[in-house]
């Protein structure tokens, strides 16, 4: 279709791109951030009326047991759909897209247990021990891109609900966690932002290269998951990416962020993070992982809270999964409910996981799986009384997954 980026389909299913401009152009993640050129992206399309329609989106049925003191059960689901549509507008193309969970539904109580994760609020109180639902919509937006010529491309990005320039793809949509139904530990040193509340991003990419900067409302969602939460633009970021080749990405970015805890209200941060991402095709699958440093400090303090991850999935003879993720990161007072104390530092601990999946034929344009995991939790002496010698987690997990017609 004149005007329109070129789509192309990846050899073992789902979108993908010949050029970092096209991988831009896709949009097929949340906010206006990219993976590696060949990372296949799975999706329905159609072409209706000039508009070009998409629909991807997940489905984790999870039931997890954690031992110790302060481990949990539960059943829960984790889930997200984002239809999208493209058209030629002008000099350019314009991209309209949503992203709704079902969460604020699925995962009852406000929370669902994972050891060592803090952030955020249930029944105003903080989480601890627990990660949080994601809100109803978590993405509202419009995208413009103006391709200047066949190496440079320049693009807006307006959201009510949406992601602004800070950190690489977020957890729930980064190919090298895609099998992995829970939260990274270090989710809010990294890539919490990427459900923020008016953002407006401006972006021009030249060959291998993408400068942004974004503005945006610093508060993180409130409790009230179904709403569309709004306020002041007090926030603002900006990201460098590189891809030097269609298998490799890499981003540098910084944030200030106003006021983003809600029992915190006059606390900012500056936030930095710096990633870098391989996609590999394989003859009957895929194999993708990133590695990524995320660092948060409290303006006026000088504790800065440092995650590092690296993880990493392959997809192989077609109808098998295998990844693992290894997470560092810093945790405050806060981990011990000690509010008195405010956040200082209180220890670092370490989460290793590995997990296997299954997939089969069921039901067109889905793919199914049957999985589990493990994670095997490190953590100093003096918190063995809070969660015993060897706080261990396991999940297994249910996944429905939309496909494209012959994926």
């Amino acid at each position: 279709m004149p005007g329109m980026p070129d789509m192309n389909m990846h050899p073992h299913g789902g979108m993908s791109a010949n050029t970092f401009v096209e991988a831009i152009e896709n949009h097929s993640s949340s906010g206006s951030s990219v993976e590696p050129i060949s990372t296949p992206v799975d999706m329905m399309m159609s072409l209706h009326k000039g508009w070009m329609l998409m629909l991807h989106g997940e489905l984790f049925l999870n039931a997890i047991q954690q031992s110790g003191p302060r481990g949990g059960d539960k059943v829960f689901s984790t889930n997200w759909i984002m239809p999208m549509a493209q058209r030629s507008l002008g000099p350019g193309t314009l991209t309209v897209r949503t992203m709704l969970s079902l969460e604020p539904a699925t995962v009852t109580q406000r929370r669902y247990p994972e050891l060592f994760q803090v952030g955020e609020t249930a029944f105003g109180n903080s989480i601890v021990d627990g990660q949080h639902p994601h809100d109803l919509f978590m993405e509202i937006a419009a995208l413009y891109d103006i391709k200047l010529s066949k190496d440079a491309l320049l693009s807006f990005y307006a959201a009510p609900v949406g992601d602004p320039a800070i950190g690489p793809i977020a957890y729930p949509h980064r190919i090298s966690a895609s099998e992995d139904p829970l939260a990274t530990l270090g989710h809010h040193l990294q890539d919490s932002t990427h459900v923020a509340a008016d953002v407006f991003t401006g972006g021009f990419t030249y060959k291998m290269v993408r400068l942004e900067a974004s503005g945006f409302h610093g508060r993180e969602p409130d409790e009230n998951r179904w709403n569309i939460d709004q306020g002041t633009l007090d926030s603002y970021s900006a990201r460098i990416t590189i891809v030097p080749a269609k298998n490799w990405s890499g981003q540098f970015s910084a944030a200030h962020i106003v006021s983003p805890e809600v029992i915190a209200p006059n606390e900012d941060q500056l936030r930095m993070t710096a990633s870098v991402s391989y996609n590999r095709p394989l003859p009957r699958g895929n194999w993708a992982s990133t590695v990524l440093w995320g660092r948060t400090r409290t303006l006026g303090q000088s504790q800065p809270f440092n995650g590092y991850l690296a993880e990493s999935t392959v997809k192989f003879a077609e109808k098998n999964y295998v990844w693992g993720r290894i997470e560092n990161v810093d945790r405050s007072t806060e981990l011990l409910e000690l509010p008195s104390a405010g956040e200082g530092f209180l220890a670092r601990v370490q989460a290793y996981t590995t997990g296997y999946e299954r997939t089969f034929h069921v039901v067109d344009r889905a793919e199914t799986g049957l999985g589990a995991q493990v994670t095997f939790y490190a953590k100093p002496d003096f918190l063995t009384p809070s969660y015993g010698d060897h706080p261990t987690g396991v999940v297994a997990f249910l996944k429905i997954r939309l496909r494209g017609k012959g994926q």
